[in-house]
């Protein structure tokens, strides 16, 4: 088992550059060192690290951010979105987003961010203009009204669709085209 440190330790020595970027690199090296992890995450196998600050950003690092670079283009990207909200929100109830370092904290309030429920984009938006106000990072609060602009027109995120097995409708494809947002 990995400790919750050497997540979080992995994770900011490749800052936002890698975290937001496509990078085959970056998602074998993922795979290497964190793919059973994720597995034995989404188990629940580590589901005592939910009761410290440390341990549920690893988790959601685990549950939110690596089966995006795991499972790049699949459905199982997002598979374990459900699972990372509900610690997210538990986390939040416990005040873990303050209790780590102002780069750190959007990783609390990006399950939400990646949810298609308008109001956990809502919640996400809440965040992150608090978050914005306390620490001047305005590159969290714009990624999150834009992702809110597209589930409150979409109802859905349109770079998904193929991945899940969706339909894309016009107004998506001509979205998608016209360099909409692709995940």
């Amino acid at each position: 088992m990995t400790a919750p440190a050497d997540i979080i330790a992995f994770w900011l020595r490749h800052g936002p550059k890698k975290w937001f970027g496509k990078d085959d690199a970056f998602d074998t090296e993922i795979a290497a060192l964190f793919a059973v992890d994720h597995l034995a995450a989404s188990r629940g196998d580590y589901a005592v690290w939910e009761t410290t600050a440390q341990g549920s950003l690893a988790l959601l690092l685990l549950l939110d951010q690596f089966p995006r670079n795991l499972y790049r283009g699949s459905a199982h990207s997002y598979a374990t979105d459900g699972l990372a909200r509900f610690i997210a929100a538990k986390s939040l109830e416990a005040g873990f987003d303050g209790a780590v370092e102002p780069a750190l904290r959007p990783f609390f309030y990006l399950p939400f961010e990646h949810s298609e429920t308008l109001a956990d984009q809502e919640r996400c938006m809440a965040l992150c203009k608090a978050h914005c106000e306390a620490t001047g990072d305005t590159e969290s609060l714009r990624w999150a009204e834009e992702h809110h602009e597209i589930i409150a027109r979409f109802g859905r995120f349109p770079h998904r669709n193929k991945a899940l097995g969706r339909q894309t409708t016009p107004e998506e494809q001509a979205f998608l085209d016209n360099g909409g947002f692709k995940g």
